[in-house]
């Protein structure tokens, strides 16, 4: 068994820009990274023409993300928009050749489902072979709406389906991370009760009357879902750039709106041959981001689990020097059988790099291909394409029918030809 870390972020930003700074939400500082991370935003700036560009040139949350997390090895591996909801898969890159059928899909709730401000958007992949899914909601507001919340939950876990034979549905997955602005608020109880409750740290005192922990005693599907304890202060609402609850004229009650849930499918013998386990080891808030009326709140995870395989798809490398001079010849060999295409293609990145569209270049499999024999494969890469300033780089070969990387090269280096240049002379 393998354990692997996995840190989940949900945080309703209220249209906000992001801040410069995103390393205390991703607890950067700490010593041991984690493999995985799972960020789920609500509310991202959806205005007509920004959502345009948005989808045209990346939106300015996913670049913060990608700049802060791409220096220490991790890449976006997939990401799905659907108006103001973001939902961001990283890993580390060692792992991408092993994260595969990676699918994404939407369901619009809001408007009696015609319109995108409320709903969920999901990434399903397979990770060492066993199958998770992430589910990022945005759910109906307001009190007296809790039944309507989980009718909008019940109706999206149904509308979307995915297109495989083992995983149609989302809790056909071993694993389902559901999370988000889940909107559930806290009945009963007075507001002077409620904040004096947050104020003692007493938050045991609110958790019987949380609208999701009541609506899970009696709805069966909640209760296929786990939560740690909400030993935190509620994360909704606001004044913003402030510590202090609502002072405008809605003096909104306090409430935990925004959560991290987990299922683990049951297992299907007790001697089930690839077993795989979960545990959450952290559960809060962040205080310290005020740019929003809602506090980001972060899961951190161990999977524990047994790899159903431990080798790529393909084995790829660099041949020879590479520099702008010359062309350049790129080796690979499938090590496991799989549908590759006259569609796959082999990347040029530099080390660092953010997703796989963050190439320099790239060379088509069958079109560049030079020479062949049962076992290995050559293709070239025309000189013109490679960088001048030339620097550390690595190999990806991507496939088409799987959608995504099943192949990385060990890092290689690159002749800076302007700087080899200016030697000579």
């Amino acid at each position: 068994m393998d354990t692997f870390g996995l840190y989940v972020v949900t945080w309703n930003v209220a249209t906000a820009e992001p801040p410069d700074d995103v390393n205390s939400l991703l607890q950067l500082n700490s010593p041991k990274k984690p493999d995985l991370y799972v960020i789920g935003l609500q509310e991202v700036k959806a205005a007509p023409l920004k959502f345009v560009t948005d989808l045209a040139f990346e939106d300015s949350w996913s670049h913060v993300f990608m700049n802060t997390l791409a220096p220490l090895g991790y890449i976006k591996v997939s990401s799905i928009r659907m108006q103001g909801l973001l939902l961001l898969f990283f890993s580390k890159l060692e792992h991408a050749p092993f994260i595969r059928d990676i699918q994404v899909t939407y369901t619009r709730t809001g408007l009696y489902g015609y319109w995108g401000n409320k709903g969920g958007v999901s990434i399903r992949l397979s990770f060492y072979g066993h199958m998770l899914c992430f589910l990022n909601c945005h759910l109906t507001a307001h009190m007296n709406y809790a039944s309507q919340r989980v009718d909008d939950f019940e109706y999206i876990l149904d509308a979307q389906t995915f297109d495989t034979k083992n995983t149609p549905r989302i809790l056909d997955h071993k694993v389902v991370f559901w999370f988000g602005d889940l909107n559930f608020r806290i009945e009963d109880h007075g507001m002077l009760f409620v904040r004096n409750c947050i104020t003692s740290q007493r938050f045991n005192l609110l958790w019987p009357k949380d609208q999701l922990t009541m609506m899970k005693q009696k709805e069966a599907t909640l209760q296929k879902f786990e939560e740690g304890p909400l030993d935190f202060q509620p994360t909704y609402k606001f004044d913003l750039h402030s510590d202090d609850y609502d002072t405008s004229g809605k003096k909104r009650k306090p409430a935990w709106c925004d959560r991290i849930l987990w299922r683990v499918k049951p297992k299907s013998s007790p001697t089930e041959e690839f077993p795989i386990k979960l545990s959450q080891e952290y559960y809060t808030s962040k205080m310290e981001y005020g740019i929003s009326d809602h506090k980001p709140v972060i899961g951190i995870f161990h999977l524990e689990l047994k790899k159903m395989y431990e080798t790529p798809l393909v084995q790829v490398s660099a041949e020879g020097e590479w520099s702008a001079d010359f062309d350049a010849l790129i080796t690979y060999s499938l090590l496991q059988s799989f549908p590759s295409s006259a569609w796959d293609w082999i990347g040029l990145y530099k080390v660092g790099f953010k997703s796989v569209s963050d190439y320099i270049t790239y060379t088509w499999v069958k079109d560049d291909q030079v020479s062949f024999s049962d076992q290995l494969f050559q293709v070239y890469v025309n000189k013109d394409e490679i960088p001048v300033l030339g620097g550390e780089c690595v190999l990806c070969y991507y496939s088409s029918s799987l959608q995504c990387i099943v192949g990385i090269s060990q890092p290689f280096k690159v002749s800076n030809i302007l700087l080899l240049y200016f030697v000579y002379k």
